[in-house]
């Protein structure tokens, strides 16, 4: 019997590697996106690429009433889940402690926590009905290190991962998987543009002289989120190039190896 994915966050970038990953399993696919435009072209492409079904659907933000519609929907569609992988964040840039409305500063809590704990109990009932599944939280290895002008982003993280937690331990009986990839640094749009600096930041200079792409996160939660785990709850899996373990950068030493990957690369 196929299974069934839910990924969100999933036409570009990261989301868009975890989908290409489960397609390639055989997965049918469900893609969540602010965009329904962007959600309906890309499950298009994966279909006619992998030969899946797939379908897109635009999401609302922090609203329950629409992650029911499109659970239900899915139910209409003749499937249901059996990965939820909760992808799409508010990354809460530039939020400067004494001036960052709380509005904004609760916008990213509502939705790294708020709208991901919404979504996993809908995903959660489909799951307990058929007698299990998996839901993979992609993190940060900034719920634990924290950046600058990053408060509510680094909160809501920690906060996630707390709630991964007592998510394993409640939805354990009933055969549901729920675990956390923690990424650092990754090579996206925003890298590749150098948005706000970004591939001059300490987090670039990892032990293994390289950050992650999409394949390396997508290969992660795939671990998860498929059978590959299947007595793994409650467990993270640290994706950073080893950038977490450092007490400093050893700036010099990556550069040069970074340079060289770089060169092997093109």
């Amino acid at each position: 019997m196929s299974q069934s994915v839910f990924i969100t966050g999933a036409t570009v970038n990261t989301g868009r590697g975890i989908a290409e990953r489960f397609a390639k399993e055989g997965y049918n696919l469900f893609l969540g996106s602010r965009s329904a435009e962007r959600a309906e072209s890309t499950a298009k492409e994966m279909s006619e690429k992998y030969g899946v079904f797939a379908k897109g659907y635009g999401m609302k933000v922090f609203d329950e009433e629409n992650v029911k519609e499109i659970f239900a929907d899915i139910k209409k569609e003749g499937y249901s889940i059996d990965c939820l992988v909760l992808n799409a964040s508010n990354l809460g840039l530039l939020q400067k402690f004494f001036e960052v409305p709380v509005e904004e500063f609760m916008d990213v809590i509502n939705t790294n926590v708020g709208w991901n704990f919404m979504l996993s109990r809908q995903a959660a009932i489909q799951m307990r009905e058929k007698g299990g599944g998996s839901i993979v939280f992609v993190n940060s290895n900034t719920a634990y290190r924290a950046i600058p002008d990053r408060i509510s982003y680094s909160a809501s993280k920690s906060g996630a991962l707390g709630m991964m937690r007592a998510m394993a331990l409640d939805l354990g009986k009933y055969n549901i998987r729920v675990n956390a990839v923690l990424p650092g640094m990754i090579k996206t749009d925003r890298w590749e543009n150098d948005f706000n600096h970004c591939r001059e930041v300490l987090s670039n200079y990892t032990p293994l002289g390289d950050i992650a792409d999409f394949e390396d996160i997508a290969n992660a939660v795939y671990y998860f989120g498929s059978g590959m785990s299947k007595n793994t709850t409650g467990a993270e899996l640290v994706v950073d190039g080893g950038n977490m373990i450092q007490l400093y950068p050893i700036i010099d030493e990556t550069n040069e190896r970074r340079a060289q990957a770089n060169e092997r690369s093109e």
